[in-house]
């Protein structure tokens, strides 16, 4: 099948691994599967692959910790909250640990929803992970649940996942679960039950089966995973849903092989960002750039640095969009700003290695970084 030979060249990974998968019963976490995680990662690299990782578990480490017995649902939402803060701690130090077999620098990355609501947290999250994959440190991504009690109740760590395919432009998401994928029924109760092996975004959801947790591990459930597939495609990014206590899982899915459910966007889908800067109306500002940066954009997909900016028009704060245009008034393309107007007007024309020494801190090291630019057609 094209579409999954196509995630063979996938470029950008997100795995997820739900607390049922990572926690099999309240003993501890399933090291086999980690070492799994990180082999996928190690592989990934020598590939020029990056993987980044969501993990759920921390209310589940915690309740180890503490020796909590009773049922989650029976505990209040500062309970959790406080079961999250211990366990959180336990969480990376397994990570770290499993990584550190082969020599594998982590990051923990912790975030709650609205970073997807506040354009700057947006683009200070997307510049720090990218930071991390450039470093080759795998961030280890996972929800505040010590002050996001919506996501606790709610087990977002699909929907987060989804927001980390947006942030990284990933081609993939991988989302582990403890069934086989998506089915017209629940398989569990229900043996006429078929896998769904692909499911496109013309599909309805009254075609399979997409209902809540019933473990008392995870928060989540299978409709907030398909949610989440369809949030990533709407992306550009293939879901699949995979059962991750089966052995080998990961290297099957990279491989191309067939398994679990793939959830494919829609072919003429563009990444939600990109289409978002081409469609503002009212950019908040024009920065002009010389020939040198105009054609270092258009040839060589490059960031546009301060060094090619000779003029700074209008009034922009820092994740705010603005135009590029060319010194004859060409519109070239459309970016988020790293720094806000004045700061930009005071480092353009100056080199990337500058910009500290002339403001006293530094964002990074390009006015619109790449990531966060898209050209204009025929510029």
């Amino acid at each position: 099948m094209e579409s999954r030979r196509q995630i063979v060249d996938a470029k950008r990974v997100v795995i997820k691994i739900g607390s049922n998968v990572l926690w099999g019963s309240n003993d501890g976490p399933r090291r086999a599967l980690a070492q799994e995680v990180a082999e996928a990662v190690a592989d990934g690299r020598a590939q020029g692959r990056d993987v980044v990782v969501v993990s759920s578990g921390a209310v589940s480490a915690g309740r180890k910790k503490l020796g909590e017995r009773r049922p989650l649902e029976n505990l209040d939402i500062s309970s959790k909250q406080a079961l999250a803060a211990v366990g959180q701690v336990e969480l990376m130090r397994f990570w770290q640990d499993v990584f550190a077999e082969r020599n594998l620098p982590v990051g923990q990355v912790l975030v709650t929803r609205d970073v997807v609501s506040v354009r700057q947290r947006f683009i200070n999250a997307r510049h720090t992970l990218g930071t991390l994959l450039k470093r080759q440190v795998t961030p280890i991504i996972n929800e505040n649940d010590t002050v996001a009690a919506d996501e606790i109740r709610l087990g977002d760590n699909d929907h987060l996942s989804a927001v980390a395919a947006q942030l990284l432009d990933a081609e993939l998401l991988i989302l582990l679960t403890d069934i086989d994928g998506l089915y017209t029924k629940d398989p569990r109760v229900d043996p006429s039950a078929e896998l769904i092996p692909l499911v496109t975004m013309d599909d309805t959801e009254t075609s399979f089966d997409a209902g809540k947790s019933r473990s008392g591990l995870g928060l989540g459930g299978m409709s907030t995973k398909v949610s989440a597939a369809r949030m990533a495609a709407r992306s550009g990014a293939s879901t699949i849903i995979a059962n991750g206590t089966r052995p080998g899982v990961l290297h099957r899915i990279l491989a191309g092989e067939t398994e679990g459910t793939l959830f494919v966007p829609d072919e003429a889908s563009m990444r939600a960002r990109k289409r978002w800067l081409l469609l503002q109306d009212a950019p908040g500002g024009e920065l002009v750039v010389d020939d040198g940066a105009r054609r270092a954009l258009i040839e060589r997909g490059t960031s546009l640095l301060p060094s090619g900016v000779i003029d700074v028009r209008g009034h922009f704060g820092q994740g705010d969009a603005v135009q590029v245009l060319s010194e004859k008034g060409d519109l070239l393309a459309r970016g988020l700003a790293t720094y806000n107007a004045d700061e930009t007007r005071r480092i353009m024309g100056a080199k990337s290695s500058q910009i500290e020494a002339i403001l006293g801190y530094k964002f990074g090291d390009a006015v619109i970084h790449r990531d966060d630019l898209v050209l204009v057609e025929n510029p």
